[in-house]
């Protein structure tokens, strides 16, 4: 048949498996995610520096940092990125955060546990980059720890969170240990926690540029075939991503700061001493410099080289 259907959805799961069921070998699904922050930029710069982005970071240092923290603070909502004035994005993401509960999470589960749900989405928002400890979310929201796996699913169905695994060479220790969670948009993030459009206020913003780091990872390694993880010991030794090739692994270290020297910390060291990586990675807001730790390249690289 010569025509072509286009569906879209929210991540409706039903709508999903009725697709799968009628149409398999016959259709492509497309995720589509938050507004890049390379596409943020390009557009707050009316496309004038498209084809040289890199240009743009090295010369307008000020106006990098100001797109940065508008971003970790309004996230990447086409709608929200698209309104200027203060009190709308507000009012936007509201209306996208109740439109969520009220059709998606209430069409998943009984519409009395709404409100445990959000609550649930609170608490994760709390929570990025931050080890999940099952027993105490679900005593806390007062549900059965089955109960808050399900939960967990259809937030990472609806595209509301990641959950990003540890590494291990075991991949069944891999798969039973408790994961990291990170949002796919900040500024949903920030309106569960009441910091939206005021992170200067959070507690917590370096976590928050880890989940920014991490959402630039997972775009930039999609389709590679590689997978990224997270990396901690007993001893509490950890390492914020680690990119896995198979063969070949690049841990990253992501740093909310204008670092002045190349020093690698303990965890990565131990990371290194552990696996010996060709190279590593410390992301951070300014420092551009190479060390090299044995047989290592640690690369300290300002944010917006992963960009290019």
């Amino acid at each position: 048949m010569p025509y072509k259907f286009i569906v879209s959805g929210s991540g409706s799961l039903d709508l999903k498996e009725k697709i799968h069921e009628s149409l398999v070998g016959r259709k492509r699904v497309f995720e589509l995610y938050p507004v890049s922050f390379k596409e943020f930029v390009n557009f707050k710069t009316n496309y004038r520096y498209e084809e040289s982005l890199e240009e743009f970071f090295e010369v307008e240092k000020v106006k990098t940092e100001s797109l940065l923290n508008e971003y970790l603070n309004f996230g990447g909502y086409p709608r929200v990125v698209l309104e200027e004035k203060l009190s709308e994005k507000v009012r936007i993401i509201d209306e996208i955060y109740r439109s969520y509960l009220d059709k998606d999470v209430s069409y998943l589960i009984k519409s009395e546990k709404v409100d445990v749900y959000s609550s649930l989405i609170k608490l994760l928002a709390g929570q990025i980059g931050r080890l999940i400890n099952y027993s105490e979310l679900s005593s806390t929201l007062g549900i059965s720890l089955q109960t808050l796996k399900n939960y967990l699913w259809y937030a990472e169905k609806t595209f509301i969170i990641h959950r990003l695994t540890p590494y291990f060479r075991n991949v069944r220790k891999e798969i039973t240990k408790s994961p990291v969670i990170y949002f796919y948009d900040l500024g949903l993030r920030n309106y569960a926690l009441g910091f939206f459009g005021k992170v200067e206020f959070s507690p917590d913003i370096g976590f928050l540029f880890k989940n920014f780091v991490f959402n630039i990872i997972k775009e930039k390694f999609r389709f590679t075939g590689a997978s990224v993880h997270f990396w901690r010991t007993k001893d509490k030794a950890e390492v914020d991503f680690v990119i896995n090739f198979g063969k070949e692994v690049i841990p990253i270290e992501a740093k909310y700061k204008k670092l002045k020297e190349p020093t690698v910390e303990r965890s990565l060291r131990s990371f290194i001493e552990k696996y010996h990586p060709k190279e590593a990675w410390v992301i951070n807001l300014a420092l551009e410099y190479e060390v090299k730790i044995d047989k290592t390249i640690v690369k300290f690289l300002p944010f917006y080289r992963l960009l290019m």
